[in-house]
């Protein structure tokens, strides 16, 4: 644990965070003041409200931007990149195409859960779903189900490649506050996402879509689509897209693996995150790109585009992350520790319950990731945990953050305007979706726990 900056008296502490927290959800909820600008002021009101010193303050604001940022900027801004070129040159739709076809029909629920998954480890969630969305309502249109019966795998497919699926930035963002290594987060995330989709994708859609019968919306704005003739091979796009994967996973494998010292170092060069997704969109920009008859000026455009959502994500983060250094550097560590400790509680429980009440009353799923990770990193004892408990404390985490979602998460919104839902049939159908990936991910958190 960091040694707090700054020894605030415990009960002036607890009631100065109360107070910022409070704070907070009224800015954001109420007075609908843009989450970076609530954060901000809702750390420094924590910070004066504990007594800390103004110098100190400011210091430990700067420090955590920077902090927070350290990791993770050249991960999301290059997953960004990724994302771009495989949304704009029908990448995405050719995986979800040949799945479909695949599967059938009668599975294309599956299919489309699956592309979801695999999507969601590389763009932003609400890209992924405008990308991936009208194949969706295609197919209801097709077998005149409800929209539900094929919306919900693959929007239960890209929550749970977010949260638990490197490089998806869910999953690198706590992974990195909590020093896992992310060759052991993909280890444990694929089988945690997998088992998540099955339950809140693939069983709650046919649950739910066989009880409301959603029709297609009547406002669709249409998004287009290549002609399959013009679409890359799919062996191609799913070779791309598992590069980063790969290199990471032979990273960490090259540590237990004897007699390859002379390839180890070649492995960690090309095994380090932020390198392998180098050579992931040089890989999307040749074989995607230039393959495809995109010029460098359509490419650098494509990419350019790409990256307008990352500034935004990136400054949440940062909002949320200068909140939790504030806490930190005041000894919050310190008070809630050992309380948490005697409580008896699983760590990962702990982590669940924290992430669960941010995301409910705040709603941001990446301000409730970046807040109780930092809570749960000041914790003592957390730094020497095993890499595959912190592993689940890390889907424990974003299990927490990614249910309860409801009126004052953005996502919800969008779902409910994709689809021209009201906001009761969103609560029953999404709402409902998002918890399940949540306990979901909590049991299985839980359940790792009990062998690392």
């Amino acid at each position: 644990m960091t040694e707090a900056a700054f020894a605030a008296e415990p009960s002036r502490l607890l009631i100065a965070a109360a107070a910022g927290i409070v704070l907070l959800l009224l800015l954001i909820i109420k007075f609908k003041i843009h989450p970076v600008l609530s954060l901000l002021i809702s750390a420094l009101v924590i910070g004066l409200g504990a007594g800390m010193p103004v110098p100190t303050l400011v210091s430990t604001v700067e420090k955590g931007a920077g902090e927070t940022l350290q990791g993770i900027v050249l991960l999301i801004g290059l997953g960004s990149l990724f994302g771009g070129i495989l949304e704009v040159s029908g990448g995405a739709q050719c995986v979800a195409q040949t799945l479909v076809n695949k599967f059938g029909e009668k599975k294309a629920g599956i299919a489309l859960g699956i592309t979801g998954l695999v999507v969601g480890t590389t763009v932003f969630f609400e890209a992924g779903v405008v990308i991936l969305i009208p194949l969706a309502f295609g197919l209801a249109r097709k077998t005149k189900k409800s929209t539900l019966y094929y919306v919900i795998p693959l929007l239960a497919g890209l929550a749970t490649g977010f949260a638990f699926i490197p490089p998806s930035a869910g999953s690198v963002l706590v992974a990195n506050m909590l020093n896992v290594d992310l060759g052991v987060m993909i280890a444990v995330g694929v089988p945690v996402g997998i088992l998540s989709l099955i339950f809140a994708g693939i069983l709650w859609s046919k649950f739910i879509g066989s009880r409301i019968n959603t029709g297609l919306p009547f406002n669709i704005q249409e998004v287009k689509q290549e002609d399959e003739a013009n679409l890359p091979a799919f062996s191609t796009v799913l070779c791309i897209i598992l590069v980063p994967l790969i290199l990471i996973l032979c990273n960490t494998l090259s540590t237990y693996i004897p007699g390859i010292d002379a390839i180890r170092p070649v492995l960690e060069f090309f095994g380090t995150p932020f390198v392998a997704l180098i050579i992931a969109v040089l890989s999307a920009m040749y074989f995607l790109g230039k393959k495809q008859n995109y010029d460098g000026e359509q490419l650098k455009k494509i990419m350019d585009r790409s990256l307008r959502p990352t500034g935004q994500i990136l400054l949440v983060i940062t909002g949320g992350g200068i909140i939790r250094w504030v806490l930190q550097d005041c000894g919050m560590g310190d008070i809630i520790g050992p309380a948490l400790e005697k409580s008896g509680l699983p760590l990962v429980l702990v982590a669940f319950l924290i992430a669960a009440l941010i995301r409910a009353s705040v709603g941001a799923a990446v301000v409730a990731m970046t807040m109780a990770a930092g809570i749960m990193a000041a914790m003592p004892g957390v730094a020497g945990l095993s890499p595959v408990y912190l592993a689940a404390m890390v889907c424990a985490i974003n299990g927490g953050a990614t249910a309860f979602s409801h009126v004052n998460d953005s996502g919800f919104w969008l779902v409910s305007s994709l689809l021209e839902i009201d906001e009761k049939t969103t609560l029953k159908s999404w709402t409902m979706m998002e918890t399940i990936i949540g306990f979901t991910g909590l049991i299985c958190a839980i359940v790792i726990s009990l062998f690392a």
